[in-house]
């Protein structure tokens, strides 16, 4: 993973929250689609770790993201989340995201077809 950020680092932001020296969150952004057209769009992911859910982290690092992403010149934010996991479904709408859609069976994880909702926030340019 951390080649995967350094390799995108220019264009597309990461931010990690430590303790004392140890990742306890991270937030990312990459590639949406290689055509010039999206080039504004950035796919994210926030990752909290386990023994740190819940003290607000992963707001801190989706917060920090955003920003990073607007001052890049992105001019909006993607992800898509397994329906059950509420948690980063809430932390998105909390920070403004808004909920697409759905794509049935998009992913198999565990053999077993999941559904992913699709959220999405204008920054920059298209949010003004």
């Amino acid at each position: 993973m951390e080649r995967g950020f350094r390799e995108r680092a220019e264009r597309y932001p990461t931010v990690v929250v430590d303790r004392d020296g140890v990742v306890l969150a991270w937030a990312s952004a990459g590639l949406y689609r290689p055509r010039e057209c999206y080039a504004g769009i950035g796919e994210f992911s926030v990752y909290v770790a386990r023994e740190a859910r819940g003290q607000g982290l992963g707001r801190v690092a989706l917060d920090a993201l955003i920003a990073e992403a607007e001052r890049r010149g992105l001019t909006k934010l993607v992800s898509r989340i397994f329906p059950e996991n509420t948690a980063s479904l809430a932390l998105c709408r909390a920070v403004g995201f808004r909920e697409v859609g759905t794509y049935r069976r998009h992913a198999k994880l565990d053999g077993v077809w999941k559904d992913v909702v699709i959220v999405e926030r204008l920054i920059g340019e298209a949010a003004r």
